[in-house]
C-alpha cells in the first residue's frame, strides 16, 4: 500500500502573515493575465475546460 503524501511546505510567522495578505489581494502584471488568458485557451482546445 502507498504511503500518504505529507505536506512539506508550512509558513510561520511573518511568511505566514505575509502570504495571507497577498492571497486577500493578490497582485497580477498583465504579463501574467495574458499567461493564464493563453492557458485557458489551450485547455478549451483540448477540451479540458469547460
Amino acid at each position: 500500500m502507498a504511503k500518504p503524501i505529507e505536506i512539506g511546505l508550512v509558513l510561520e510567522g511573518d511568511d505566514a502573515k505575509r502570504f495571507h495578505k497577498y492571497m486577500e489581494n493578490p497582485k497580477i502584471t498583465k504579463e501574467g493575465r495574458d499567461l493564464i488568458r493563453e492557458a485557458i485557451k489551450i485547455a478549451k482546445k483540448e477540451k479540458l475546460y469547460v
